[in-house]
């Protein structure tokens, strides 16, 4: 399904022309048949000459509703400019020109209208006129067509035009992502809210759960029409009309966009690629107040000029425009702006970047070679640089920052990968299930600055605490700031490399070991010996702690110099050891033991005892059966660890 948009001056003849050959009237308000001008956008379809129904947009024409125009003609496949031949070529034909040339639009055909009011060596003269218009455009080989909507002349010839230009088109890109700019809100009796406009991308099909950006309001498609027809199903580029469940009609405005659930979001900021066009009145200063027209929205912003104080005419830059009002964009869409007061189209350009993170310093280096590169359009090249600005980003979250296909993003990733530009932490996005596009994806630059900040960050904590065996996962995750899944491939990463060492909760780079300073082994041994004078009746942790401080203490259990076997209770390591083999050579020599006996045994208190006893259970050493204790299983075949 093909799109035409009308463009040209005010009452030169736009839609008595659509009507002479759909046969259907396109200004549909009151207003617009009675002063016979067209105010607001219209539509219609005809049928070509080989069986092609395509649809119209009708567009006004007058200076004052330029910017309706301008909802019209984004989402259009061709144009149709007309110019009456009584007056030729009018501000408004030079100034929709323009915006058809800066939106790129190829294809079209020119219809010198009104043909029946002059004569033949003036229509020759206009049609000079409009050759010369044409050269530096887009549209300087489009053909031109005399015609007149008032007695028919040359309709035929015009169809054959426009079939033969559509022709010539490639079929409308289908990304799988369905994008529906409203151009239209209104409700019938017995039907609810219906939302029109091109369907600029992917297709849309009846019961489909969508949403309403940029507001995020759920919906569901009740039913689909195109050309008054019922579909099940919309195809990409056609004229569309929507019937939706569960929305009124004073939630939606035009320039909002119909999507599928979950596969596009707004955004207010942009960096573009920008031409300011040859004729307007004055540059383009930093910080100057624009409107910026997508598709059918439409919103105040304002531009930050990239390297420069400003443009002047007919120059190209780049610009970075902050938006007062959420869009829905993509990466490739092209835009108009135009100054508020006095109203002036300024140029347009292609959006680069739907989702940069942060203003650039205007006259710093980091943003060119980055929108350079996105401006060339490589798909490898745009999706690398988008890793490489991004801590990470899943297929589908590429998907939904790019204006590429399913197809082309997974082909470019598969050779990023295989170059290892890219890291595939997981190892599941070359994988075919559904579950790969939602993986984390990391550029190799990142993964590696990852790696090294890990390992930059244990270094800082251990001067920090010299004295405490490593840092806690939890805490390293945070510094880093990455997911729980990524944050595991990571370590293990360094683990498998050998950078880190870990034990239970705690990380440490591999080549640190606590280092006790003189004055510190001093403390130490200095309660080592204490300790050997009463082994099983030593100090209690409140009281170590007091001697050493917290930090000394907790090394020395580090190091296993103290075993800390409950709350209040700590033994030298050989004190322990020596008491662990004497409770094992009681329960072999008595099939069990008793606290009472490991008290008398060791000249103990009943509280070492038991606290000695207590951690032997907990560490699977024994077993408590009532008041005694047996050596576990493994204990008694040999398989202790």
């Amino acid at each position: 399904m093909r799109v035409v948009g009308t463009a040209g001056h005010v009452d030169h003849g736009k839609s008595s022309l659509v009507q002479a050959l759909s046969g259907m009237n396109p200004d549909r308000l009151a207003e617009e048949q009675a002063r016979q001008m067209t105010i607001d956008l219209g539509f219609a379809w005809l049928t070509l000459p080989n069986g092609e129904e395509i649809g119209i947009v009708d567009v006004p024409g007058h200076r004052d509703f330029i910017e309706n125009m301008l909802a019209g003609v984004g989402g259009i496949d061709a144009v149709l400019l007309v110019i009456a031949a009584d007056e030729g070529v009018m501000p408004q034909t030079k100034e929709h020109l323009a915006i058809i040339d800066l939106l790129q639009i190829e294809h079209g055909v020119v219809a010198l209208n009104k043909v029946d009011l002059v004569d033949d060596e003036w229509v020759d003269l206009v049609e000079s006129e409009v050759r010369d218009l044409l050269l530096k455009t887009r549209l300087a080989q489009a053909p031109l067509v005399r015609v007149s909507a008032k007695t028919k002349h040359g309709l035929d010839a015009l169809l054959y035009s426009l079939q033969d230009q559509l022709a010539h088109l490639p079929l409308r890109l289908n990304r799988g992502r369905p994008r529906l700019p409203i151009d239209r809100v209104f409700t019938l009796s017995g039907f609810g809210t219906i939302v029109t406009g091109t369907l600029i991308d992917g297709d849309l099909e009846v019961g489909r759960e969508c949403e309403i950006l940029p507001k995020g309001i759920k919906t569901r498609i009740r039913s689909l029409q195109t050309h008054k027809k019922k579909e099940e199903l919309a195809l990409a580029g056609s004229r569309t009309a929507a019937n939706l469940a569960g929305v009124s009609v004073d939630q939606i405005r035009r320039g909002d966009v119909l999507v599928q659930s979950g596969s596009l979001k707004p955004t207010q900021r942009v960096d573009v690629r920008f031409r300011l066009l040859a004729d307007v009145s004055a540059p383009l200063k930093h910080n100057m107040e624009v409107k910026f027209f997508l598709y059918t929205s439409e919103t105040l912003g304002r531009v930050r000029v990239l390297g420069a104080e400003a443009l002047a005419a007919g120059q190209e830059g780049w610009l970075q425009i902050e938006l007062q009002q959420p869009i829905v964009a993509l990466r490739g869409d092209r835009f108009i702006l135009r100054r508020p007061s006095p109203p002036e189209t300024l140029g347009g350009g292609e959006i680069l970047d739907a989702f940069p993170q942060r203003r650039y310093k205007r006259f710093g280096e980091e943003w060119r070679e980055r929108l350079q590169a996105l401006s060339k359009g490589e798909p490898k090249e745009v999706i690398l640089r988008l890793l490489q600005r991004n801590q990470w980003m899943t297929a589908q979250q590429i998907l939904q920052h790019t204006n590429f296909s399913t197809e082309v993003v997974q082909q470019a990733l598969q050779q990023l990968l295989q170059e290892n530009q890219v890291v595939d932490p997981q190892e599941r996005f070359l994988s075919a299930s559904k579950e790969s596009w939602e993986t984390p994806l990391v550029a190799r630059s990142q993964w590696e600055t990852w790696q090294h900040q890990a390992l930059n960050l244990l270094s800082e904590y251990h001067r920090a605490y010299p004295l405490r065996r490593g840092m806690p996962r939890e805490a390293l995750k945070n510094r880093l700031k990455l997911t729980i899944p990524l944050f595991q491939v990571l370590v293990d990463e360094l683990l498998r490399q050998q950078a880190l060492r870990q034990a239970q909760n705690i990380l440490a780079r591999a080549d640190f070991s606590i280092q006790l300073k003189a004055a510190q082994r001093e403390q130490a041994d200095a309660l080592l010996r204490q300790m050997a004078e009463s082994p099983y009746a030593p100090p209690s942790v409140k009281d170590c702690k007091q001697k050493l401080g917290e930090e000394l203490y907790q090394a020395m259990l580090e190091l296993g110099e103290l075993i800390q076997v409950s709350d209040e209770v700590v033994f030298r390591r050989q004190d322990y050891l020596t008491a662990k083999e004497a409770v094992q050579r009681l329960i072999n020599q008595h099939g069990q033991v008793s606290a009472a006996q490991v008290r008398d045994h060791l000249q103990t208190s009943r509280k070492y005892a038991l606290a000695l006893l207590e951690y032997l259970d907990q560490v699977g050493f024994t077993e408590r059966r009532g008041d005694v204790r047996i050596l576990k299983a493994d204990v008694l075949n040999g398989k202790e660890k």
